[in-house]
């Protein structure tokens, strides 16, 4: 069994024989350093994590492993362009540096690299592999386009949010926890618990990232503070404040969503998250996804030991400042 630094040793030293230089060095170069910015590698070492719970061979795992993060960061690539923003993990985004046209082909680019790569997963679970990826990329969208639809609706449901940030979020943190699952040759109910652990984990992860970027320090977070909130972005934060709002402080949101001065906005804003204690009501609904997922954990009927990597990596999103 790996523990966690081991899994990440074993994925650094794969990713960095595996260099994306195909075409034009204007293409592949700010796709390197776009990897090379990667943050934490999340969705990989979940994936490896997987295979390790299930005694796969980890050598059949790493391929699937780098696509993954390749195609998470082609979504943040295309994500800064939709966004117009210029910061990421306190770098210029590829959008900012290197234009809107190279910034769309760049993660056109990476999309394909990550499928070159799954094509090298084995051919007894290859299939199950791309089904289950495929769907993570289709849903992914799907939420993406959720989400820029709520910036021009005053009517989104928490009910609504919750789903947009399964498929922005939640889905590709599930897909490479089953995929690791699928590699190792799980059978298909503990491939269903391991994807509702990571389903779950995926929410509250996505959630403490509304709150940090609103309530974070943006040296630790890495891009600017209440960007959500100049976005007219409805998260978790938004919609509760505005469903315990009185008529005086529903009056305030609606009149800052048009707000021009930007720090009067998040001033504006964060007054009425005060008065109505969002922060502390975000913290609870994080805290309840992360044990959701605990639970989801503790059904999968390995030995009690194998899932110590996996509650530590856990513990570490759930208290991350980043």
């Amino acid at each position: 069994m790996y523990n966690l630094s081991e899994i990440t040793a074993l994925y650094d030293e794969r990713f960095n024989k595996n260099q994306l230089n195909f075409g034009p060095e204007s293409l592949y170069e700010p796709i390197n350093q776009t990897m090379a910015n990667s943050g934490k590698r999340i969705r990989p070492v979940l994936l490896l994590l997987a295979c390790d719970l299930f005694k796969g061979n980890l050598n059949d795992a790493l391929n699937a492993a780098f696509a993954i993060e390749i195609f998470h960061n082609f979504t943040l690539v295309h994500d800064d362009i939709m966004d117009a923003a210029d910061i990421r993990r306190n770098k210029p985004t590829v959008y900012k540096q290197y234009g809107l046209n190279s910034a769309i082909l760049v993660g056109d680019a990476m999309h394909l690299h990550a499928f070159n790569n799954l094509l090298k997963v084995p051919a007894f679970c290859f299939s199950e592999v791309m089904k289950t990826f495929s769907t993570a990329a289709l849903e992914i969208i799907a939420g993406q386009q959720m989400d820029m639809d709520f910036e021009k609706r005053n009517d989104v449901t928490v009910n609504e949010y919750l789903k947009m940030i399964e498929y922005k979020t939640s889905v590709l943190l599930a897909a490479a926890l089953k995929m690791g699952a699928i590699i190792s040759d799980a059978n298909t109910q503990e491939q269903e618990r391991i994807y509702n652990f990571g389903l779950n984990l995926g929410l509250a992860f996505q959630i403490k990232d509304d709150y940090l970027d609103t309530f974070g320090e943006g040296e630790k977070v890495g891009k600017k503070i209440g960007g959500d909130i100049l976005r007219n972005k409805k998260t978790y934060l938004w919609l509760t404040a505005w469903n315990q709002a009185n008529e005086a402080q529903k009056q305030t949101l609606e009149n800052l969503l048009s707000e021009t001065n930007e720090t009067q906005k998040i001033d504006g804003v964060l007054s009425v998250f005060k008065e109505l204690k969002i922060k502390e009501q975000t913290e609870k609904i994080i805290q309840h996804y992360y044990d959701l997922a605990l639970h989801n954990l503790e059904t999968i009927t390995v030995k009690d030991e194998r899932k110590t990597p996996l509650r530590n990596i856990a513990l570490m999103l759930q208290q991350r400042e980043y």
